[in-house]
């Protein structure tokens, strides 16, 4: 199960990202928001990232207008590595060397077919391990410091 989530800015690319998902038979939880009014990306990135943290889901996909805020606001939960990706190389690599369990998007910056091809790839991609896991570990040790 895929975790997502957006603010006002992210709700149309997240509700099209969800049926995009739905037919190729991926399930979503939906963490939020529910309407293209004004409300605060914390809340929903947080809860999107908590559910990742906990293992209730796999990985999670959040979006607000720029990515930057909701990539924020998801990293401060503990256990989350989450990669604000803007571009197709961005979402392969996040996975690839950084193996991020969430990936921001920005609504403003990617269409909707792009936002399609990223997502696709951040889901498929597997983590490289090697140096690249031995970098992650200390990520993560910085985190239990």
């Amino acid at each position: 199960m895929i975790a997502i989530a957006s603010d006002h800015g992210g709700y149309q690319l997240k509700e099209h990202i969800k049926a995009y998902l739905a037919a190729k038979g991926i399930t979503c939880q939906d963490f939020g928001t529910n309407s293209a009014d004004s409300c605060d990306y914390p809340i929903f990135g947080r809860a999107a990232a908590q559910a990742v943290a906990d293992g209730q889901c796999e990985r999670g996909i959040v979006v607000c207008t720029t990515g930057i805020g909701i990539s924020i606001a998801a990293n401060k939960v503990k256990g989350i590595r989450c990669a604000l990706c803007g571009d197709i190389l961005t979402a392969e690599l996040c996975r690839r060397h950084n193996d991020a369990n969430m990936m921001a998007i920005g609504a403003g910056i990617v269409g909707h077919a792009t936002a399609e091809r990223m997502v696709d790839i951040f889901l498929s991609t597997e983590a490289e391990g090697g140096r690249h896991a031995r970098r992650v570990g200390l990520l993560m040790d910085i985190e239990r410091e």
